[in-house]
């Protein structure tokens, strides 16, 4: 199955970067935004090194790109970490940028949609964007750490 994963401006790069991994590198398409790549060497992460993680790379910018069309042969995609402008943008059908583009191509195709985002305490506008997403088919997944199997470390805690 073609995937298509994005990262974005929200702390939790780990998240992602456990994503990629857990995916096939030969069917994963990765977009991070301008946004996520700062966050990546903030939290410790290379660029370089999470791109090797994928299959191909496109640039959050390439409207051109084939995950501009509905037509594309991927099956899901996963934003995460998911900023609230992405979830914003997703909701309101504001794609501007490939990420929010691609997703909303999903959605339009009944296709797996899974966001996570990465947001505490969540305003009420947040909220509505979420309810937005779900009543259009998304899955919504904030990352919430569970204790139940003894995680010893964050890199414990940091599965998917």
């Amino acid at each position: 199955m073609d995937i298509i994963v994005a990262l974005t401006g929200a702390s939790g790069i780990a998240i992602g970067v456990k994503v990629l991994e857990s995916c096939n590198k030969e069917r994963t398409h990765l977009i991070m935004s301008d946004a996520a790549r700062k966050v990546a060497g903030l939290e410790g992460f290379s660029c370089e090194d999470i791109e090797k993680k994928a299959f191909r790379v496109h640039d959050p910018n390439d409207m051109l790109s084939p995950l501009s069309s509905s037509s594309g042969m991927w099956e899901a995609m996963a934003i995460v970490p998911a900023s609230m402008r992405s979830v914003s943008s997703i909701a309101c059908g504001h794609t501007d940028n490939l990420i929010t583009r691609a997703a909303d191509n999903i959605l339009r195709t009944s296709k797996r949609l899974v966001i996570a985002p990465r947001e505490t305490p969540l305003s009420l506008s947040a909220i509505e964007n979420m309810r937005s997403l779900k009543m259009a088919g998304a899955h919504i997944v904030p990352p919430v750490m569970a204790y139940y199997y003894g995680p010893k470390t964050i890199d414990d805690a940091t599965c998917f």
